[in-house]
């Protein structure tokens, strides 16, 4: 037992580190004007110059700001990593990374709970901020090289980037295949008034302890309501805001939904 406890804790130690390794991922600097963004670039295996792939671009939460271009692939770069997957899937994905001082969408804060309604109306109301509006160049200059299909450009993102996924969706209601934001917020007449015919799976924890589902929940209801044809809503009974998040990547049928739409 001695030496059955050392070998366990061996092998944990190497499939941890397996699962950790995000060499893949090359980092890369996007730099317009005095303004850069950090990002990770994933090519699909056996990568051909000739051919514009998919794009998944996932945007990352609050938690993972800075500017080690790192922190940002801890939530959802190994999905992407898994073999079967890239084979069944080849796409270009692409993590970037929002600078600690700065956010994936522009809204009010507000310490006062009860000042949340206020908080609602204000959301997807600004222009973009800078990491968003550099997000957007650099997906247009993928597509522009000819390295990303312009009709299958997928966005995505946990918490922060889940409100920048709606953010940006609704900025941009023609540009992308499809999106999913996931334990996030919209402006609900706002998403529903200019986004309606995205594609759109939604994803939330009924216990989240800091992004409450209930608008999401309302959300889904209005885009039933004008005939979204393609909008889904997950809602997990027992998950909080990290389990919600976790369980939504976990989702067998999340990266087959996604490749099956195209503009």
């Amino acid at each position: 037992m001695k030496r059955i406890v050392p070998l366990l804790t061996l092998l944990i130690s190497i499939h941890f580190s397996q699962a950790q390794d995000f060499s893949a991922y090359k980092k890369e600097l996007f730099i317009r004007g005095a303004d850069t963004l950090r990002y990770r670039i994933l090519y699909p295996e056996n990568y051909k110059r000739e051919i514009a792939y998919p794009l998944i671009v996932f945007l990352h939460g609050g938690g993972d700001r800075g500017n080690d271009n790192e922190h940002q692939l801890e939530f959802g770069g190994t999905l992407f990593l898994r073999d079967t997957l890239r084979k069944r899937f080849p796409a270009i994905v692409v993590f970037p990374q929002c600078p600690r001082d700065s956010s994936w969408s522009r809204f009010t804060k507000m310490t006062d709970t009860t000042a949340a309604d206020v908080r609602n109306r204000s959301l997807n109301t600004y222009d973009l901020t800078t990491p968003e509006r550099l997000v957007k160049l650099l997906m247009d200059s993928l597509v522009r090289n000819r390295i990303a299909d312009k009709k299958r450009i997928y966005l995505g993102g946990n918490s922060l980037g889940g409100f920048g996924t709606y953010d940006l969706a609704i900025h941009y209601p023609n540009y992308f295949a499809a999106v999913f934001p996931i334990v996030a917020q919209a402006n609900v007449k706002v998403y529903t008034e200019k986004a309606a015919g995205v594609p759109i799976w939604i994803f939330h924890g009924a216990l989240d302890e800091i992004i409450d589902p209930q608008p999401d929940r309302d959300l889904i209801k209005a885009l039933q309501a004008v005939g979204a044809k393609n909008a889904k809503y997950t809602e997990y009974p027992n998950a909080n805001h990290k389990s919600g998040a976790n369980s939504a990547f976990a989702e067998p049928g999340l990266l087959p939904w996604i490749f099956s739409f195209k503009k």
